[in-house]
């Protein structure tokens, strides 16, 4: 499995939970030192990292031809700066890069037969529906949300690769410190729910975002179907 922003808490904390499910691990980071992970007892994770940044998806193809999950995790918080530094910095990590590193995944080639089905995990907060008093961060989630709706449209097609969405509440991090769930805890629901083939991924404290999310979904679906098409 891959994770990108895995420097982050949530990263770290899935990383360290799927080790623990004995998983493979592939850190994405854009940092130029590399990664190392201990477990709860001060022992080392076996990972590779590699070293990453914004722009550069396409250099990612090679080593991402061995992963069977890909989770895309990173982003960034500008909080209330409106500048249009800080507008192009937002839609360019949390939409522009994860979308463009969600469509290398899907188009790499088909994997031989007998291989695990790929599949890609997409990270588009809480804040793709609700405040999260940050007006870029809402608006490049929200973007993400939109075109990975559209994107899911097309199914599989000839080389299969599982889409599955994850819709999550504040946990507390550098994005947030303020939020009320642990990164540990988000991690672990988030795999919970893989394991028991959840398409949908929604963890948080807020009973409306479980009501509100599957219906938005349910009418996003009906309105791309009505009102876009698929490249022929």
């Amino acid at each position: 499995m891959a994770v990108s922003g895995a420097r982050g808490a949530l990263g770290t904390a899935l990383l360290r939970a799927l080790h623990g499910h004995g998983a493979e691990l592939m850190a994405l980071t854009s940092s130029p030192e590399p990664m190392t992970l201990s477990d709860g007892e001060d022992r080392p994770i076996p990972l590779r990292s590699v070293g990453w940044c914004c722009g550069q998806e396409q250099a990612l193809a090679a080593c991402l031809r061995e992963v069977d999950i890909l989770v895309i995790n990173h982003g960034v918080n500008v909080y209330g700066d409106r500048s249009a530094a800080a507008i192009e910095r937002s839609l360019e990590v949390n939409a522009l890069s994860a979308w463009r590193l969600l469509e290398l995944f899907l188009q790499l080639p088909e994997r031989p037969a007998g291989s695990p089905c790929r599949e890609v995990w997409v990270n588009t907060s809480e804040a793709e529906l609700l405040p999260a008093l940050s007006p870029l961060y809402e608006i490049s989630k929200r973007l993400l949300g939109q075109l990975l709706s559209l994107r899911a449209l097309d199914g599989q097609g000839e080389n299969p690769c599982r889409i599955r969405r994850l819709v999550l509440g504040p946990f507390r991090s550098a994005l947030n410190p303020y939020g009320v769930m642990g990164a540990g805890f988000v991690a672990g629901q988030v795999i919970a729910q893989a394991r028991r083939g959840f398409g949908l991924i929604i963890v948080t404290p807020n009973p409306i975002t479980l009501v509100l999310v599957p219906l938005q979904m349910g009418l996003r679906h009906l309105y791309g179907r009505l009102f876009s098409r698929a490249a022929s």
